[in-house]
């Protein structure tokens, strides 16, 4: 009598979404009911835009720990990241669009996070800031405002560490010179995103970046949020505003209970990785 055949990811193919929020672009791997399957190989194997499908960040759907999910992320390089905004909204808006529910709870490495719908926007709340040296983290003690960086660059923990550049003009900014050298800088031990932001009025932002692990991206979440933290430490901006990205427009508020931030998401396709891709990745 023939063995049924196992059900592994190599013999039956792995099924994801592709999404994104302003061109941040994610694949998505729901495990729910199963174990976690991303290794740093997949990862890499998948972020590659010429032989997998290529993203900004991937994220996993895992069965919520006290939470209605659970929420992990990697970049293109293989390494972990600990939070990303914009694929949490993207994943938020697609539970709660299976549900039929306007509020979720998502336990990722950044702690519990809120997402909610309203008016149709898919926000979430990404948490308080995190504003000592060794939150987020620096390599020793200082003060987040007073960076010994060329710039007066600003430091911000929002689950991932940023490094808030205040320009006058962000489109003259050279990203991919100087987003590199700062993610590198031994500054910082975990390595950093890189925000150039411009205040053009107390209620709107421009803003380009530089992810860790990814490189210059249409958009970040976190980093939106570590923007709008920075800006109104130097009392740039108001807690409330318009941020304008490489990809679009987000809203941020920064209330008493952390920075929301709503914007569009979208999904583009779902299709499954051949057996014969997942057999490469684990040879």
């Amino acid at each position: 009598m023939t063995q049924p055949r196992p059900h592994t990811p190599a013999a039956d193919g792995l099924p994801f979404m592709k999404m994104h929020g302003l061109g941040n672009d994610f694949v998505v791997l729901d495990s729910r009911g199963q174990p976690a399957r991303t290794t740093p190989a997949l990862a890499r194997a998948l972020g590659d835009r010429h032989r997998g499908v290529g993203f900004d960040q991937l994220a996993e759907i895992r069965d919520g720990d006290g939470s209605d999910i659970c929420l992990d992320f990697w970049n293109s390089d293989g390494t972990r990241a600990g939070a990303c905004g914009n694929a949490t909204r993207c994943v938020a808006a697609h539970v709660m669009g299976e549900t039929g529910a306007d509020t979720l709870s998502i336990r990722t490495a950044r702690g519990l996070l809120q997402a909610a719908t309203v008016d149709g926007v898919t926000w979430v709340n990404m948490g308080p800031p995190q504003l000592s040296w060794d939150e987020v983290p620096l390599a020793r003690e200082m003060e987040v405002t007073a960076l010994p960086l060329a710039g007066d660059p600003v430091a911000v923990g929002m689950g991932n560490p940023h490094c808030v550049f205040l320009v006058e003009d962000a489109e003259a900014v050279p990203v991919t010179e100087t987003g590199p050298k700062i993610e590198h800088d031994p500054l910082f031990p975990e390595r950093c995103n890189v925000e150039f932001a411009e205040a053009r009025a107390r209620d709107e932002i421009r803003m380009r970046v530089w992810e860790r692990g990814t490189g210059v991206t249409l958009a970040c979440g976190s980093g939106a949020c570590a923007t709008l933290v920075a800006c109104v430490l130097r009392d740039a901006t108001d807690r409330r505003v318009r941020m304008e990205l490489d990809g679009g427009w987000l809203s941020l508020d920064w209330r008493e209970d952390g920075v929301w931030m709503g914007g569009p998401t979208s999904l583009v396709f779902s299709a499954t990785l051949s057996p014969a891709f997942l057999a490469e990745v684990e040879a």
